[in-house]
């Protein structure tokens, strides 16, 4: 039992977790922040944090404006780091995007499944500084 735990620390010694299969959080740090927003009341005061978060991360954002649907699609081929713009915590689009815990008791933000390291450093930010 002793040699089995010693062999799995090993293991885990090397690895990082959270982890992001596509390097999001790496690739945007001091880079730029691709995120799509989608015309909503809400759209003002979401774009404002989506900016006040690059700027933690020393990025620049690049906004694309679309509908819910492309913006999930764009999240999907890869092609966005987050979509704001009205999302609710009962979104449809929870089995094609990871959703942020809602920061205001009912909005979240989309971000692409599986970058588990980016997601959580947003979810910090947003409980932080979101209102």
């Amino acid at each position: 039992m002793r040699v089995a735990a010693l062999l799995a620390l090993a293991l885990l010694a090397g690895c990082t977790y959270p982890a992001d299969p596509d390097g999001t959080l790496d690739r945007v740090e001091g880079g730029v922040l691709r995120a799509g927003v989608s015309p909503s009341p809400r759209s003002r005061a979401e774009v404002a944090l989506v900016e006040r978060f690059a700027r933690r991360l020393g990025a620049r954002v690049v906004w694309v404006r679309d509908g819910e649907e492309h913006l999930v699609k764009r999240l999907e081929k890869g092609e966005l780091d987050v979509a704001v713009g009205g999302l609710t915590k009962t979104s449809p689009w929870s089995t094609h995007a990871a959703l942020t815990r809602p920061y205001d008791g009912e909005h979240v933000m989309a971000t692409p499944l599986g970058e588990n390291a980016w997601l959580v450093r947003l979810e910090r930010f947003l409980i932080e500084e979101a209102p």
